[in-house]
């Protein structure tokens, strides 16, 4: 069995949005990562279809998912 050194292996971009949710709350998390779909009615729903359309939003929420649960 093959451990892997990523973080993010195994973890859709659902759960780790939910878990960033859970974690800050979403105005935090739009004050964190400045993008409309956290700071203006937010929802995972609308946020998943958002990030999954634009790379560098994924990246960003990547990477505070990193630093906060590595």
């Amino acid at each position: 069995m093959i451990n892997s050194k990523d973080p993010l292996h195994g973890k859709t971009l659902e759960t780790i949005l939910t878990e960033l949710v859970n974690l800050y709350g979403w105005e935090e998390l739009g004050k964190i990562i400045k993008i409309n779909c956290f700071n203006s009615n937010p929802s995972i729903k609308s946020s998943l279809t958002f990030l999954r359309k634009t790379l560098w939003a994924r990246k960003k929420v990547e990477e505070l998912y990193v630093n906060s649960f590595s």
